[in-house]
């Protein structure tokens, strides 16, 4: 199984606003970068594209070592919350429905494909890739305020 190294970040200017997202994918020193953005979305859900978008750019199932700055995507793992919704159909601990179910039940999948670690990184900090992912997030919300702007 191959080892791949994953960072992801997402960004969005207002909260809801315009977002991006990245994705850098590093294996045997070869980096592919995974990129784009929504018009109207929101950070979490930067964050989760990023992730996702990341592991589909896989051609096939690897042994991946993620790195997110992201508490939101690697806590539902790391403290098991994501197994605890989809037990309960998708519901929170009180009972109000899961926010972004269906990007949840797409990188779950994914993690049933892949063998995933989630690494949690410090954000806007001295992680090179992390610094990088958030310049391309936020690059890819630039791109989409210029087409506005243009057209």
């Amino acid at each position: 199984m191959k080892e791949v190294i994953l960072y992801t970040d997402g960004a969005c200017s207002g909260n809801p606003g315009i977002g991006g997202y990245c994705a850098i994918l590093i294996c045997k020193g070869v980096e592919k970068i995974i990129s784009g953005g929504e018009m109207e979305t929101t950070n979490n859900r930067m964050e989760l594209l990023g992730v996702i978008n990341g592991l589909k750019g896989l051609k096939e199932p690897c042994k991946v070592a993620l790195y997110s700055d992201s508490a939101y995507v690697i806590n539902a793992f790391s403290n098991g919350w994501i197994w605890s919704w989809e037990l309960a159909g998708w519901k929170t601990a009180d009972k109000k429905p899961v926010k972004n179910q269906e990007l949840w039940e797409d990188l779950l999948s994914l993690t049933r494909l892949h063998k995933v670690e989630f690494n949690k990184v410090k954000g806007h900090s001295d992680n090179e890739n992390n610094n990088r992912c958030d310049k391309i997030a936020r690059d890819e919300i630039k791109k989409l305020r210029e087409k506005v702007t243009v057209e």
